[in-house]
């Protein structure tokens, strides 16, 4: 289990190499990227910028991922999430999670991105054409976690 917040790039082969490493207990594996839009809310988007409380964000992204790993059956988990200023296009955030099977690789993934979402302390600061603005979450995001309420 690797959880990790980080101003770099990442790679999506070589995190599930090292996922993967001598590893033929595996059966699945499922991952999710999330990217900066270049549109929010119907205005052009130049930049984000990303802030975290360091300390309390990775102790976050750790409970996340030992909540998924309580719930499912999983050989591993990656969650790497970006913070600085990045541009639309560029990579924000990577979850991978590996297990014997399909099922429980796809519903962690999602649970721990919707968990991620409305849980884990980030600031998102837009920067637009004349103005910035912090983004707020969205009642979507919340209305997600209802589906993970009672247990598999």
């Amino acid at each position: 289990m690797r959880t990790t917040i980080q101003e770099k790039d990442f790679s999506l082969e070589q995190e599930i190499r090292l996922l993967r490493s001598d590893r033929v207990d595996i059966g699945a594996i499922t991952s999710f990227v999330g990217l900066v839009r270049d549109l929010n809310e119907g205005d052009k988007v130049n930049l984000i910028s990303l802030e975290h409380y360091p300390g309390m964000t990775e102790n976050q992204l750790q409970e996340i991922a030992q909540k998924a790993k309580s719930r499912w059956l999983l050989q591993g988990i990656t969650i790497i999430h970006r913070i600085g200023t990045l541009a639309p296009g560029d990579q924000i955030v990577l979850v991978i999670t590996a297990s014997p099977h399909r099922v429980a690789s796809y519903e962690s993934n999602q649970f721990i991105m919707d968990y991620l979402k409305t849980r884990v302390t980030f600031w998102k600061k837009e920067t637009l054409e004349n103005r910035s603005r912090w983004v707020e979450s969205r009642h979507s995001d919340n209305d997600a976690i209802d589906r993970w309420k009672n247990p598999a």
